[in-house]
This record gives C-alpha cells, structure tokens and sequence, in this order.
C-alpha cells in the first residue's frame, strides 16, 4: 500500500465516492482527458482549474477565467487550500484532505503509484496527440495542437516553438494553458536558456532559473522573473531545425527528469513535421518557381532561356508565318522536331496536316515509293495504289528528319519536287501538284558531305534557305536545370512516382555533366530515376552521374591553349584563310598562326587567288 498523500474526494449524488491524488507540483482539474482530475460534468471548463503545490502550501487557482470557483462556498479566482477545504468546480463539490489513504484508487493505480501515472498521462497525451495530428492537414493547426499538448502534459503555463532562420530564432507558435495565442511572445523568453541550447544542441531544464548560478545574471531572466524553464532542440538529420520551450513562473522546480524525456519525445515528432512541412514547403516554392520560370522560358513546347536558343526563337517567328524552307541543325536530342512542329503551328497551314519522314529510318529501296507513293503493280509487292508523305502533306508541313541520310539518287528528284511543286508516284507517269512547305533536319555537317559528294549542292541551298542550328544542352546554362525539374514533375505525376524533386548535389551534377545525348538523354535518365528511386529527392547517382561521368577538369593553361585554338580557327575561317589578316586582325606574329595550324589538321584551305601568308 502507498504512504499516505494529499488528495481530493468528489462525493458524487449517486454512487461511490471518487478519490484523487494530489501529488504532484501541479495538479489540473477539468472535462479534458487530459487533465489529471478528470470530472465528466458539463459543468466544468475543458480545463478548468489547478492546485499548486510549492513545497510548504497548496494553493488552487482558475485556469478557465469563465469556471465558477469556489472555496468553503467563497467564489475566488486563487486562495490557499487546507486540509478539510471544500472546492466548488462547476456544479461540483470536492473535498481536500492531507492525509486520504486510498487516493487514487482504483486497484491498478494503488499497487502502480503516482510515476507509473504520470508516465500514462504523457504517452496518453502523446496518443491523442498523435491521433490530433492525423486528422489535421495544416501546419499551423499541427503546430498549435502539439504545443497545446506539452503545456498539458508538461503543467507549463506557456509555451513556444521557435524557428531558427538564417540562425537568429524566430517565434511560430506561442501559446498559454488556456489554449490561445500569446501576443508579444518573444518578451516572454529567455535570450540566455535559448542560446545555450542552440550552441549545446541538448535538451535543458532550469529548476529556478531567478536563483540558477549559470542564468541569474542574465538581464531576460532577471526582467521576466522566470522560474521552471524547460527547453528542448528540434533536430533533423543533423540540422537544427527550432527549439521547444516550456515555463512556468509561478512554481519552482516543477520539471522533473521525466518531463524533460516527455518534452524530447515531443521535440522528435514536431522535427518530423517540420522537416516535412518545409520541405513540402520548399517544393511548393520550387514548383511556383517553376511555374514563373516556365512563363518566361516556354516557347510553345521548348523549354529554354539561353542566347543562342532564343536567337532560334526571334527566327522562329519572323519565318513561320512564310513559305520558306527551313533547315534546321544541331545534335541528336536537341529537340529539331519540336522546333519544326512549332513552325508549323505558327504558320497559316497550322490547321493542315505536319507529315513527319523520318530519313535514317526508311530502307533505301523503299524510300521514294514513302516519299511519291506508287501505283497497283509498280513493283512486286504493290497490290494496291497508294499516296506518299508528299500527298499526305498537301496543304501542310513535310517535316524531313535526318535528311543527310538520303540517298544521292533519291535527292535529285526530291530537287525536282521542291523547284516543281509536282510529284510522280512510281509507276505512272502523270505529275501530281501539291503545295507543302518542307523544314528538314540533320545532326550533319551538310557543307562537309557535299565536299565528300554524299550530298547535293543544290538541294541544300534549295532546303536551306533559312538555318535554325540548335545549340547542345552543355551550352546552355541553367536550362539544363529547368528542363529537368519539369520534366521530374511532368513524368512524376505520370508514373505515379513518389520523388518530389533534386538534391542540391544532383542539380549541381547535372549542370556539370556535358550531356552528349541532349535533352532526350536527360529525359531518359529522368524517367528511370523516378522509376528506381525509393527516396523523396533524387541524387546524382539515381541519375548515373558519379563523378566518373563528369568530364575531366583541364588545367588553366590547357583550357587556355584550347579557347585560343578554337578562336584562332574561326577568324582563319572567317578570313577564308588568309594567315596574314588573320594575324593582323588578333594582333599577333603570323608566326603565332602557323604554331596552332601544325596541330590543327582541320584548318580552312586558303581559297583560290587568297594568299596564306
């Protein structure tokens, strides 16, 4: 059997009396399940009042200043309590005794005693909690329903959630016993106990912070006048996110070891709402920004900012309302087809058909038969007449692809069909007019397969009236991370998958990486990130880029040696050869030209009648 202890008696109209112990520094009372003297009356506050024990006296005071409170049949709002005193709570009345032997006492309580019971009541705070939290889908309302809980569980008058920003603290939530906000919360805390629980990263508890050797002197303690201070890191991953704050003015030494292991708890589930919510928060701002950037940098469904691209788009639109042919250049993956296909949406045929032929991709053999069509019995095979990409296109845009894959003797009757507007399908003899504007494409250097003989002359300055040269993903800046955060999301939301974004390792990676694949490489990696990636933010090796992948940093001297090189040829290239205006034109010795044509094999000829030195 326990030791006598205080207690307090309700004599109910109907049934056994029930008894409660009093034995701790605080002891609430109140229709919350919360509270430590729980009465199902109506009559009483959610929380409603408390008795306060400092060491010598019992006093009893309001917690509800709207709950009828009354002492001996005396209405009071706080007073001294004695043994034998009759409490009035609501319709309630209790009865106050020193010495009641069977406090508590239900058979379970008796043989536990009073710290297996408050060990109930914070895991029994921390289930509604928990169970608060699951039904709550704002921050704010998570936020407030978990301070709410640590001042009832804790018996603190008032507590706080501080956030550190750029390191300085900063007040989120501030609240009372009674549930509501506190206004001017910052005056209420200590610059000392804070700061010291920021440089320590540990949990503190301050007995009697007016009279504790280490804080007395500090002039926030002396000012506020603080008592029991308990304070509590909040830390995630190994970031320090916040702190918990927990006081209470009136009573000394009022947390235990026990609260402060109660107040950690807490601190581990609000760092795991608030690594949560701000990272969803970060998302959020990623994903407006986004958006922004979106606006800014989308051309119909090219996506990009850079220079050289928006040079593509100013030609763009100065030629797509036109029937002039275009050629359209630049690397595998840069996105040739999308620029072709927003030509022709710009353009007066946008509501006609846009053919696509593909040039690498169709046998030689058969290759004018897809472009002309054929008749019944042309060749074997042809059982039936059938139209080409050409007649297909009447009206609209022949998009060629890879168009240096054409073979030679097919080019000059796709001459004849461009000069003619005519087409004649094998096998019949009748020309056929159309009216189709043509855009072709290639990854080639054109001008180098016509001196090879591969291609004509001719049909490229037939098909290249108008250059569109699409610059490579590694020349363009910071494109390169808002293709890939639209496209994270474009093939998240289609995937199902669970990744939300990049970690700042993968998005300096990716900017770093010379993607000699283009955007159609970014894309691919991107879809099997999101597929094979079990974590929230994708790293730089869900994307396969170790630092392996990533090209080779050049010394100073050698990336110097390069540019010079690289500039060097082009103003060769631009003085059609001539060494001599080339030199005088950089302000150096010819000398200087001919060091770096010995190493370059691929320098311009002179052309005729231009002198090389």
């Amino acid at each position: 059997m326990l030791p006598p202890m205080p207690s307090l008696k309700w004599l109910k109209s109907e049934g056994r009396p029930q008894t409660f112990a009093v034995y701790k520094k605080i002891t609430s009372i109140g229709r919350a399940g919360g509270n430590d003297v729980v009465i199902r009356d109506p009559s009483l506050a959610e929380h409603h009042a408390q008795i306060t024990f400092d060491g010598k006296e019992f006093s009893l005071a309001e917690i509800d200043p709207h709950g009828d409170l009354r002492i001996n049949g005396k209405k009071k709002r706080r007073g001294k309590i004695l043994h034998g005193d009759r409490i009035g709570v609501g319709d309630v009345e209790l009865s106050f005794s020193f010495f009641d032997e069977t406090a508590g006492l239900d058979d379970d309580a008796e043989h536990e005693g009073p710290g297996h019971e408050a060990e109930l009541a914070g895991l029994r705070k921390l289930h509604e909690f928990s169970e608060r939290l699951m039904r709550s889908t704002r921050l704010d309302e998570q936020l407030s329903a978990l301070i709410d809980a640590i001042i009832e569980v804790t018996h603190a008058k008032k507590g706080f959630l501080i956030l550190l920003e750029s390191g300085q603290p900063r007040v989120t939530v501030a609240r009372n016993l009674g549930h509501q906000d506190l206004p001017d919360a910052v005056t209420h805390l200590s610059d000392s106990i804070l700061q010291k629980v920021i440089d320590t990263r540990r949990p503190l508890i301050v007995s009697d912070a007016l009279h504790d050797t280490q804080f007395s002197s500090a002039q926030s303690v002396m000012n506020l006048r603080l008592a029991s201070v308990m304070c509590a890191p909040l830390i995630a991953q190994g970031t320090l996110l916040g702190l918990l704050y927990v006081g209470n003015d009136d009573v000394r030494s009022l947390f235990e070891e026990s609260s402060l292991d109660v107040l950690t708890i807490f601190a581990g589930q609000a760092s795991l709402i608030l690594q949560n919510a701000l990272l969803l928060d970060q998302l959020k701002t990623d994903r407006d920004a986004l958006a922004e950037q979106l606006d800014d940098r989308r051309f119909g469904d090219i996506i990009g900012s850079c220079a050289p691209l928006a040079d593509v788009f100013t030609k763009v639109e100065k030629v797509a309302a036109t029937n002039i042919n275009v050629l359209i250049t630049g690397e595998t993956g840069t996105g040739k087809e999308l620029i072709a296909r927003e030509l022709h949406r710009r353009s007066p045929r946008a509501d006609k058909p846009f053919v696509v032929v593909n040039c690498g991709a169709i046998p030689e053999n058969l290759m004018e038969s897809e472009l002309f069509g054929h008749v019944r019995g042309a060749f074997t095979g042809a059982v039936a007449t059938r139209n080409g990409k050409f007649q297909a296109a009447d009206g609209g845009t022949l998009f060629l692809d890879e168009i240096g894959e054409m073979p030679v003797a097919l080019q000059v009757k796709l001459l004849r069909a461009l000069q003619e507007k005519i087409v004649v399908k094998i096998g019949e003899t009748k020309p056929e007019p159309v009216d189709i504007r043509v855009v072709a494409a290639t990854n080639r250097d054109l001008e180098e397969e016509i001196q090879k003989g591969t291609f004509r002359e001719d049909l490229f300055y037939r098909l290249n009236v108008v250059n569109l040269h699409l610059p490579p993903l590694r020349e363009r800046g910071d494109d390169v991370v808002v293709l890939a955060k639209y496209l994270l999301q474009k093939y998240a939301e289609e995937f199902g998958g669970k990744v939300k974004g990049f970690t700042p390792n993968a998005l300096i990676a990716l900017k770093k990486y010379d993607w000699p694949g283009n955007v159609r490489q970014l894309e691919n990696r991107i879809k099997k990130a999101i597929v094979l990636c079990d974590k929230t933010l994708v790293g730089p090796e869900d994307l396969d880029l170790f630092p392996e992948a990533l090209a080779p940093i050049q010394s100073l001297a050698q990336a110097r040696e390069d540019f010079q090189r690289r500039y060097i040829l082009e103003v060769l290239e631009r003085n059609n050869g001539n060494r001599t205006k080339t030199a005088r034109d950089l302000g150096v010795d010819p000398r200087t030209i001919f060091r770096y044509l010995e190493r370059e094999p691929d320098a311009p000829e002179p052309t005729s009648g231009t002198a090389k030195d």
